[in-house]
């Protein structure tokens, strides 16, 4: 999951962008945006640069807006990649993806414990991964969305156990599109969960969280992608 192509675009992070709050949840700072009252809650799961980057927080806000509590948690405990500071493979050993789905577990059972009654997650890069994972428990969440995916093997796919959409690019060195047609074809083996897997033409890795807002045609693709998958957590998180 190494290379510039995951760096790319990196976001510059402030920690107070968005219209929520930060609360503590599952023992993580989290950045939390909501309606009223809501019993249905979408976890999202940053890339490696993080739960104050800008897009995403504006993303959770989208998604609040449509019904959702959202939780975006800092799986990375005030620690980023920071390219100017750290190895990158030194930093993702420290940062593991097991790691990361269990704290996620610990998110998603305090929110539980509020009285949310149905949780989705989507995760980008880094964070699909640990979606990926935590996907594989079938009381855990209620469907997974996979963004630009980093490095996901057709084993760890067959083992999930909720509905789960994977949206591509098709120039991605760490997830390229043969990858997602094979996660495809492993998904439609699976007639017991429902699947989608939709490959983006004409993006890179991270167009969805870290795209040029002053392009007009990279804005298109990243609000088509939220959209796809806000229209998978309607369908199955209610």
């Amino acid at each position: 999951m190494s290379g510039p192509q995951r760096l790319k675009n990196p976001p510059t992070l402030n920690s107070a962008s968005g219209a929520g709050n930060i609360q503590d949840i599952g023992g993580l700072n989290s950045y939390v945006t909501e309606p009223l009252d809501s019993k249905l809650a979408i976890l999202l799961i940053s890339d490696v640069f993080g739960y104050e980057a800008p897009l995403l927080r504006k993303l959770a806000d989208k998604v609040a807006a449509a019904g959702y509590l959202v939780i975006v948690p800092d799986f990375f405990y005030g620690e980023p990649l920071d390219r100017e500071k750290h190895d990158i493979q030194t930093w993702l050993k420290d940062h593991g993806a097991d790691k990361g789905c269990e704290d996620a577990k610990a998110v998603v059972e305090s929110l539980k414990s509020k009285g949310v009654s149905s949780i989705g997650a989507a995760g980008f890069c880094w964070g699909g991964m640990v979606v990926s994972k935590l996907a594989k428990h079938e009381n855990s969440i209620g469907a997974a969305v996979i963004l630009h995916p980093g490095p996901i093997t057709v084993d760890e796919i067959n083992e999930v156990k909720v509905p789960i959409a994977i949206l591509a690019a098709e120039h991605d060195h760490i997830f390229p599109p043969d990858q997602a047609k094979q996660l495809g074809d492993a998904l439609s083996a699976k007639s017991e969960i429902e699947s989608f897997v939709k490959i983006f033409p004409g993006v890179q890795h991270g167009w969805t969280v870290r795209y040029n807002v002053e392009d007009e045609s990279s804005v298109k693709a990243a609000e088509e992608s939220h959209s796809d998958m806000l229209n998978w957590f309607i369908k199955f998180i209610k």
